[in-house]
């Protein structure tokens, strides 16, 4: 329900904060008191048009936010999951205005397209004015409002889901379809392209491994080349070069011919004799490297030619090397489409007709349940619509089949309301053939039958009782509580019928402070509220019959 509403700055309002509670709230005041501009508030927290003449003069923005308790489980609550807002029990919808025509839109002060908004604003509250009957004028609520009354939520829901699985079938034989065409199309090229593919049969992460392979080999030739220099120093085949082998040798033979006494000699020829060791040894170990490192003098040229294959093979496929096995594999996928293309296409056509059966059945059968439905709810409404001074007015609750091309997942009729308010009118749409008041009262009739099943918590009504009083007055002021029972109820009224059946009464007044006018709201407690309601019977002056009457008006709406 509406909890409270928020306003700064709208026209005649500085500030003001309205408390609601559940049941019927009314709202009561002279004429030019200001009560359009409380709606016009609430429109602009609920996202309906924002114009600059709302702010007050001199201020540089006005601002509304409406607090909203949704009950547990509302679609609200889904709507701002979907949007990946946060949720929390009261919902805030607020709207600031600025002083040249912009807006800005927050839902819990998080901020929201004004699109959303509305969107948010047409599940808490639906506002039935002389000029604004947007729920029931629109012909798209129609079907909604009378699978609420029929109670077809099963039927409807089994329409939807076989709605959705037809459209599956068709959306797969489509793409299966399209699938073959192009297959066929490409046919000569598709075969020798998987072929000559399949024959170079890349592998996942083969370039990375090759070009890692190809740069180990290149690091060999260098580190053979450089063996290869150290052992030609050890052993240098040009005679001219100086040979460390031989001067070693040479060197121990030279000692070797010392005449004695040569001990001082022998640590050096053991040196030299070591060295002769070691040196043999290095040649041993480099001799052995050379062996050991030797590549295969072909693989380097392979490894060159399989990279180029297979990058000649990406560009020519218009892909990156790493991606050539996928690639071939939708080439496959699409020559298999090609070869069980057929077999599949007609399986998906046999799937869409049955599919295409079962929703023809759940259409069929929604549509006679609604048909069913529209007759009970022509009655229900026919014995609201005279104490509402509508004895004339006849609805009649139309079910026409659709063109199968507009079926869809609400089945296969158009539902709209008609209505003829005179006898021997052929019935029309409301919006033209239902005045501004007559619309809200058949609303008001409407919302009478369905209070029970509307997803809606909170309604408002603008002059619901316009050109009517009386027994007529006092019918809408009981159709109205009775609504409230089970939904909020606000309504702006000139009729002490409808005021009298108020819990909550609001006078709403303008006056003036020094050269300014404003709108105030004022909540009246049990002698105010007679003392308006006399007001509202006698005119100008009150007097003691007018509040006997409102006295009696109050005593009779308990």
């Amino acid at each position: 329900m509406l909890a409270s509403l928020s306003i700064r700055d709208v026209v005649l309002i500085e500030r003001l904060d309205l408390n609601f509670g559940p049941g019927l709230s009314v709202l009561t005041g002279e004429t030019g008191a200001g009560k359009s501009i409380l709606l016009d508030s609430l429109g602009l927290a609920l996202g309906m048009r924002a114009e600059a003449g709302l702010v007050r003069a001199g201020q540089p923005q006005a601002s509304v936010a409406a607090t909203f308790l949704p009950p547990e489980g509302h679609p609200a609550f889904a709507i701002l999951t979907e949007q990946g807002l946060d949720a929390e029990d009261a919902m805030v919808l607020r709207r600031v205005l600025q002083a040249d025509g912009r807006s800005r839109a927050f839902v819990n002060d998080q901020p929201v397209g004004v699109a959303l908004l509305k969107r948010l604003a047409g599940t808490l509250v639906e506002v039935q004015g002389q000029h604004d009957q947007v729920g029931l004028a629109d012909p798209a609520t129609h079907s909604a409002l009378l699978d609420s009354f029929g109670a077809l939520d099963a039927p409807r829901g089994k329409v939807a889901a076989s709605f959705r699985e037809w459209r599956s079938t068709e959306t797969a034989l489509a793409e299966a379809e399209a699938a073959v065409a192009a297959a066929l199309r490409d046919e000569e090229w598709l075969r020798h392209a998987v072929e000559e593919l399949t024959t170079l049969s890349p592998e996942d992460g083969e370039e990375e491994r090759l070009t890692q392979e190809r740069q180990g080999l290149q690091q060999s030739e260098r580190r053979n080349e450089a063996i290869a220099s150290a052992l030609s120093e050890l052993q240098p085949r040009d005679r001219r070069s100086a040979n460390p082998g031989a001067a070693l040798r040479s060197a121990a033979r030279a000692l070797e011919r010392l005449p004695p006494p040569n001990e001082n000699a022998q640590p050096a020829l053991a040196a030299i004799t070591a060295a002769q060791d070691l040196l043999a040894e290095a040649e041993r170990l480099l001799e052995r490297l050379a062996v050991d490192a030797l590549p295969d003098p072909r693989r380097l040229e392979t490894l060159e030619d399989r990279l180029y294959g297979l990058r000649s093979a990406a560009r020519k496929h218009g892909v990156a090397v790493v991606e050539l096995p996928t690639h071939l594999g939708h080439l496959r996928e699409r020559l298999l489409a090609l070869d069980a293309g057929t077999g599949r296409v007609a399986a998906l056509q046999a799937a869409r007709q049955t599919a295409r059966t079962a929703y023809v059945a759940a259409g069929t059968a929604l549509t006679e349940a609604r048909r069913a439905a529209a007759g009970k709810l022509e009655r229900a409404l026919a014995k609201e619509l005279p104490p509402l001074k509508l004895d004339r007015a006849r609805v009649v609750i139309e079910v026409a089949p659709r063109e199968a091309t507009a079926w869809g997942a609400d089945g296969m009729d158009r539902v709209t309301l008609l209505v003829s308010t005179n006898p021997g009118q052929t019935p029309g749409q409301l919006v033209k053939i239902a005045s501004g008041g007559e619309l809200s009262r058949l609303m008001l009739a409407l919302k009478v039958v369905l209070a029970r099943g509307s997803p809606v918590p909170t309604l408002v009504f603008d002059e619901v009782d316009a050109g009517i009083g009386g027994a007529t007055a006092a019918a809408v002021g009981e159709r109205l509580a009775r609504v409230a029972e089970r939904l909020q109820v606000l309504v702006v009224t000139h009729s002490p019928q409808v005021a009298a059946r108020g819990a909550q009464h609001l006078q709403v007044a303008k006056a003036v402070r020094g050269a300014v006018a404003e709108t105030r709201v004022t909540p009246l407690d049990a002698p105010a509220r007679r003392e308006e309601i006399a007001r509202m019977l006698a005119g100008e002056v009150v007097t003691e019959a007018a509040r006997a009457a409102a006295a009696s008006l109050l005593e009779g709406a308990q």
